[in-house]
């Protein structure tokens, strides 16, 4: 069964950093920074706006999502400090930094705490689609559901990535054991990758293999 992401709340984000960006302090965010939830012992929010950033599991490094169009990190953060993952740039990105305390009290005057309440359900759901993706799956489902996932990027994304180290990075399975999943879909003619393992197209991937 192929497992849908939730939408993204496309539009509250953008309200949230229209808002929150004029408060903002820029920042240098070249590629693979490593981005912690304070800044100088003050909580912050992160404002991303372009570029590529990982959201990675504190206790192994395991990657939760990556993101390519404006968000805002750090708002469960703001409210339940438990430092269970930390942020990564994955290339040069547009991002700035606000203390919690000014960002708390601009979504308060502002009235913007409904989006932000709705970027929060996002990230919930995220959780429980992510755990749907690996949980008590089958190491085929679990690449399947991986290959499905990286279809949806555009081609550049896709370039960017091998098939190998987008769905290790995800699910920390063995590399032959992917590598082997791999080779009998391409053998299949189910898809096509080129040299260096990018994947280029998905015809129709078959349920159980």
């Amino acid at each position: 069964m192929h497992i849908s992401p939730p939408i993204r709340p496309q539009q509250a984000i953008n309200r949230l950093l229209d808002a929150l960006e004029p408060h903002a302090t820029p920042i240098n965010a070249i590629a693979r920074k490593k981005i912690n939830w304070h800044y100088k012992g003050k909580q912050q929010l992160w404002l991303f706006r372009e570029g590529e950033i990982s959201m990675l599991r504190a206790s192994d490094g395991l990657l939760m999502i990556t993101v390519y169009e404006g968000h805002v990190f750090g708002i469960a953060e703001m409210l339940q400090p438990v430092r269970g993952h930390v942020l990564r740039t994955e290339a040069e990105s547009v991002m700035s930094r606000i203390d919690a305390d000014d960002a708390m009290r601009i979504l308060r005057e502002q009235g913007l705490w409904e989006d932000a309440t709705s970027l929060l359900a996002y990230h919930t759901a995220y959780l429980a689609y992510r755990d749907a993706l690996v949980l008590q799956q089958r190491t085929y489902a679990v690449i399947r559901n991986h290959l499905m996932e990286m279809i949806l990027l555009s081609e550049e994304m896709r370039m960017r990535t091998s098939i190998l180290d987008y769905i290790q990075d995800r699910t920390h399975l063995s590399r032959s054991s992917i590598l082997n999943v791999l080779s009998a879909l391409k053998k299949g003619k189910y898809i096509q990758f080129i040299r260096g393992g990018y994947l280029q197209s998905i015809e129709t991937l078959p349920e159980k293999f």
